[in-house]
């Protein structure tokens, strides 16, 4: 009797599958072995918003060079790009602080300037809450007078902007306030409190301000 081992290969093939042996050069497969577990690739870390926002170095304050400052000797450079405003006495730096400039580009402009007035309890004319007339609270914040309408039974109070040094007749200067670790005021110098009154103690008006990358 004649075997067509062609026609029996391929049932043998599949016989040896299910029994988990060779046969006729088939794969070697234990069906009734437990998958491996496959090594998880690892998971890149996704960074938080905060994460990715730049950390800025701390103020420094150099007492030596500090103690030798008059109005008269002073001068001040703001990096936009670094985000850092130096107070200058001759060649020398005093102060190295972290700042808050213009969220967008042009807003804090470039250039040569003089301190034009000193308040140092300065409130913004532009930006600022709508607060009720009869107790004072706040009933829309965050407001602009350039685009929005006081509701009814409101006034407009400007945001503080304490130890306020103008720049500008559009409203530009320096002063007090919030640094998030990126450019995100609406074209004015955010300073720390502590740092902002140390400069406003330190100039006069005329000081050389100068607005660079």
């Amino acid at each position: 009797m004649i075997v067509d081992h062609a026609h029996i290969r391929p049932a043998l093939r599949r016989f040896a599958l299910l029994m988990g042996v060779c046969v006729l050069g088939a794969a070697c497969v234990d069906v009734n072995a437990q998958p491996s577990p496959q090594t998880p690739k690892p998971r890149r870390e996704q960074k938080s918003a905060t994460k990715l926002i730049a950390k800025q170095d701390p103020p420094k304050v150099i007492p030596r060079v500090l103690e030798k400052a008059t109005p008269e000797n002073v001068s001040i450079y703001i990096s936009l790009g670094k985000q850092r405003a130096y107070l200058k006495v001759g060649d020398e730096v005093g102060i190295d602080t972290p700042v808050s400039t213009g969220k967008r580009a042009g807003m804090t402009p470039k250039g040569n300037f003089t301190i034009l007035e000193k308040d140092d309890d300065h409130r913004s004319s532009v930006y600022g809450d709508f607060v009720s007339r009869k107790t004072g609270s706040v009933v829309r914040s965050g407001v602009s007078t350039k685009i929005d309408s006081a509701p009814s039974g409101t006034i407009y109070r400007g945001a503080p902007m304490n130890w306020f040094m103008r720049l500008n007749w559009q409203g530009v200067g320096m002063h007090t306030g919030h640094l998030p670790g990126y450019p995100a005021s609406h074209g004015c110098i955010r300073m720390p409190e502590e740092i902002a009154k140390m400069i406003y103690q330190r100039v006069k008006l005329g000081t050389p301000v100068t607005v660079g990358d």
